[in-house]
This record gives C-alpha cells, sequence and structure tokens, in this order.
C-alpha cells in the first residue's frame, strides 16, 4: 500500500465526495492471472458473487483466489459515492469506498459459511476503518451479500466470532454488513492491484490468522432459502 495515504477515518458526505468520471480512466487484463478465469465474466450458470473488505486488497484476494471452490476474485472499489475512483482517490478517504475484493465461487463447491470463515479468522474485525498501519475508511471492514444465504450467514457467522472474541477478551465487531446493491457498485481497480501478490510475492501484506477460529455449521445450507442470486450491481 501508499503509506501517507488513507487517514480521513470519518465517511465523507455524498455531496461532499470527489465527483469522479463517467468511465473507467484504465484498461485491466480481463483474465485473472493466477486462476485463468475471466476477470469480469461470463462465468458459469450458478456462480455467485459475494463481496468483502478487511484491508488492504492485495493480502484479501489472495487469501480468496486459495479457498476450494472460487472461480474468480477481483480487487476494486465498493461502497463509496464516486463513479470510477482511482486508487489514489479512494485512499484519500473522499470517495467513500472500502478496499473491496469481488469473490465468485461455485456454490456446489463451497458456501458462504466457509468464504467468511477466511473473511473472519484473517483481519482484525474489531478496529474501525483501520486494519494494522492502513488506517481510513477505505480500509474498513464490509461484508456486501448479493444472496439471503449469505445475508444470514454473514450475520450468524459475525454471531459466533463475536463470542469468540469475548471469550478470548477482544472487543466489538465493527464489520458493515449490508447488500451489495445499496453498498452500491464494485469499480474494478488499476490492472497492477489484480493479483498482486502473484505478481509480486515479496509484496506488501498484512493479512493473515489472526489466531482464533470462526465456528463452522452455524448455518446448515440445507435450512438456507432459495440461493437464487440478487442481480449484483453494473
Amino acid at each position: 500500500m501508499v503509506f501517507g495515504f488513507g487517514k480521513k477515518t470519518q465517511m465523507p458526505a455524498r455531496e461532499d465526495a470527489l465527483r469522479g468520471r463517467d468511465t473507467r480512466p484504465y484498461a485491466v487484463n480481463p483474465t485473472h492471472v493466477v486462476l485463468g478465469t475471466p476477470l469480469e465474466g461470463p462465468w458459469p450458470d450458478g456462480s455467485e458473487v459475494l463481496y468483502v473488505a478487511m484491508g488492504c486488497f492485495w493480502g484479501v484476494e489472495r487469501i480468496f483466489w486459495r479457498q476450494d471452490g472460487v472461480i474468480a476474485t477481483a480487487a476494486g472499489y465498493m461502497g463509496g459515492y464516486t463513479p470510477n475512483p482511482t486508487y489514489e482517490e479512494t485512499c484519500t478517504g473522499l470517495t467513500g469506498h472500502a478496499e473491496a475484493v469481488r469473490v465468485v465461487y461455485d456454490p456446489t463447491r463451497t458456501s458462504p459459511e466457509l468464504l467468511l470463515k477466511a473473511f473472519w479468522e484473517n483481519h482484525d474485525p474489531t478496529t474501525p476503518n483501520r486494519q494494522g498501519n492502513d488506517i481510513g475508511t477505505a480500509y474498513r471492514s464490509a461484508i456486501y451479500w448479493t444472496t439471503e444465504g449469505q445475508r444470514l450467514a454473514a450475520e450468524a457467522t459475525r454471531e459466533a466470532f463475536q463470542k469468540v472474541l469475548d471469550d478470548a477478551g477482544h472487543g466489538q465487531i465493527s464489520t458493515e454488513i449490508r447488500s451489495a446493491d445499496d453498498a452500491g457498485p464494485f469499480y474494478l481497480a488499476e490492472d497492477y492491484h489484480q493479483g498482486y501478490l502473484h505478481k509480486n510475492p515479496g509484496g506488501y501484506c498484512n493479512h493473515g490468522p489472526n489466531g482464533l477460529t470462526c465456528p463452522v455449521g452455524i448455518v446448515r445450507q440445507d435450512q438456507l432459502p432459495s440461493q437464487q442470486q440478487i442481480a449484483p450491481p453494473t
């Protein structure tokens, strides 16, 4: 990450956000550098999409491209106001976006619960607008769901992990949980951010096991409502 940016810890009002632009101001390789799958689709029928934010998206993306059942991942910006922001703009905190990762997965091979287990166990969800030395709203913890099953899994795993945190003497979860429709469009980040830690194996990463375990089996998949996906924002 670029230190010195991202020190703004209060969300801007919509009217105070940077203006942005109508189209993405850079080109991005359409193929995932690790998985060899389309970065922006089309993906196989039945694929589901989950968006997560847990600090610097370089480490986050690597965590999720390693998960079984994941079809594609992408680094981007979500949850703010500025259309088609750049990295430098997002880091100022004046776009309102979080550094986020889009996770496309096969629900016959994994589940929202298992993906969220990786989410909870690999960052600190109790530090609002901060992960380690990365400070600002761009580094907030968030889950943006696109199916009812994802919503239920997010809420159930949050409750279960909070009990683990309580037992360990840690604080309250500050993770933002809302629908992707409410969070707004996901804007693909610049090409050099995509698969960054594959391209730069020694690159900066402050993600890894936090030493706590999120219980699994909290939500049984056969008890969930229909997994029909809510169309992700475009």
